[in-house]
């Protein structure tokens, strides 16, 4: 049971979610947290199905080195610049022990500190300085899944932690064309995996030039809109240009036999996914996964009773069920543990986000039935046991309606969440009140934006694609604006 509920206390709701639920904690370093068994089930299922993806679009995985050399990582300055503040540095190789305590043995100082990556950027392009000659050794299509740290001054699990697990993809391009569309088409890959996998509606679009990628020409960025009205930066992809060639002497021969400047992308997608499915489908019972992902997609209860022969009635149906729906190689998890009450797992499992509950006992026995709970809904529904032939069809039908019912339920959401706007009162009063995505028109200059944050919170999330261009006045300055931007207060 969750006793805290996401119309009083939204932050405690979700944290006691993923307690509850058995997703993570925090460790006892600030900021680092332990992903549990369910939660790190959840993430591999993520990363299965978008690796899938990735290479079907033409990616490589590769694995570059957690540390990267003080030297390397300065090259690039605007880069350098952003991240050094969260960096973590490794300074020393060894520790001794003195007096039955554990010290720096300042004797193995190294000649060059050492930077714990906080995004792969600088130690790659270090590294294709040596793959890259010609125009025949492009493109470089690589993806690499590992690990990063940036120092967070406030956290919260999945969302914002010191350390978090991602896929960052770094590609190299032959012209600026190219790289344009590379950065385009993950965007649009990414847009399609929260739809079709995570059921996350997204609105995408451009970063203004103030919030961009430190390091890129542009930042191109998918958000998301959470229960609570805030928004989520759910994933960017970056066009590089040619800063980090330049950076780091990248240079190749093109078909015209001179030299130039390789083109550049980077783009990632996190931990921070499990975050924004928590917030964008999960009820005050506890978690709503969708069936895509969902670690046990079907969960079996026994309601065992004191006969044995109805007992063993019910281990020869769950048997039949189990080897019925296993065509299909459906995640079922078979729960005949005894020390529990069928009420204390019917908690667990609705806390706990399985889209479907089977449950037989003594009277679905005698009435040939079984009852089946799909969580997205909590409505329970009766199949005659009778018509067992077309009960793998009947349960892939219901997960597919599972699955398209917590999209649909998040697409309303959004879409009765996007409102336009252009008054500068009206402005605070709704995103004091309402929260969600307002439309507005902005001067396109940093210090209108930061008046507009500082007076409401509120920031720009992103020049809108889908939008169209209109012609307006600044919602504070009256000044001229091209088009609409997407405010939103944010996490």
């Amino acid at each position: 049971m969750i006793n805290n509920k996401r119309n009083k206390n939204y932050s405690e709701w979700y944290n006691e979610i993923i307690h509850k639920s058995g997703l993570a904690e925090f460790s006892g370093i600030r900021g680092f947290m332990v992903i549990k068994p369910y939660g790190y089930s959840l993430w591999e299922i993520i990363k299965c199905e978008l690796d899938k993806i990735l290479k079907e679009s033409g990616h490589q995985n590769i694995y570059f080195p957690l540390l990267i050399s003080k030297s390397i990582f300065s090259k690039e300055k605007k880069h350098t610049n952003f991240f050094s503040d969260g960096c973590a540095v490794v300074t020393h190789s060894r520790i001794k022990k003195n007096n039955d305590q554990l010290i720096i043995d300042f004797k193995s100082k190294l000649k060059e500190e050492l930077v714990i990556r906080p995004t792969s950027e600088s130690i790659i392009w270090n590294t294709y300085k040596k793959w890259i000659q010609s125009y025949k050794d492009l493109p470089i299509l690589l993806n690499q899944w590992g690990n990063a740290i940036r120092w967070e001054m406030r956290t919260k699990l999945f969302i914002r932690t010191s350390e978090f697990l991602w896929q960052e993809g770094h590609t190299a391009h032959s012209s600026k064309n190219e790289a344009i569309i590379e950065v385009k088409n993950i965007l649009n890959i990414y847009t399609n995996f929260l739809k079709d996998f995570m059921a996350i509606p997204v609105i995408k679009g451009i970063k203004p030039y103030m919030d961009q990628f430190h390091g890129s020409e542009n930042t191109y960025c998918i958000e998301a809109l959470m229960q609570d009205g805030k928004s989520l930066q759910i994933g960017t992809t970056h066009f590089l240009g040619q800063n980090f060639s330049k950076a780091f002497h990248v240079k190749f021969t093109n078909h015209n036999g001179k030299k130039d400047y390789v083109w550049s992308t980077s783009w990632g997608m996190s931990t921070r996914l499990i975050g924004g499915l928590i917030m964008s489908h999960s009820d005050d019972k506890g978690l709503i996964i969708p069936p895509k992902i969902a670690p046990v997609q079907i969960v079996i209860i026994p309601i065992y009773n004191n006969e044995e022969k109805n007992n063993s009635f019910i281990e020869i149906i769950v048997k039949k069920l189990i080897s019925t729906l296993n065509t299909n190689n459906l995640r079922i998890k078979y729960d005949n543990r005894k020390i529990f009450s069928p009420g204390w797992k019917f908690n667990e499992y609705e806390v706990k986000g399985v889209p479907i509950r089977i449950v037989i006992g003594k009277n679905e026995i005698k009435e040939k039935k079984i009852e089946i709970f799909r969580r997205d809904t909590c409505k329970k529904i009766y199949y005659s046991l009778d018509n067992n032939d077309n009960l793998i069809k009947f349960i892939m039908d219901l997960l597919n309606d599972i699955q398209k019912n917590i999209y649909k339920k998040a697409l309303n959401r959004t879409k009765q969440s996007i409102v336009k706007i252009d008054c500068f009162k009206k402005f605070k009063d709704h995103i004091n009140n309402f929260g969600g995505f307002i439309l507005s028109h902005w001067d396109g200059t940093s210090d209108t934006g930061k008046i507009i944050q500082k007076k409401t919170e509120a920031t720009i999330r992103c020049i809108p694609f889908d939008y169209g261009k209109e012609e307006g006045k600044c919602i504070y300055s009256g000044k001229y604006s091209p088009q609409r931007v997407i405010f939103s207060k944010s996490y």
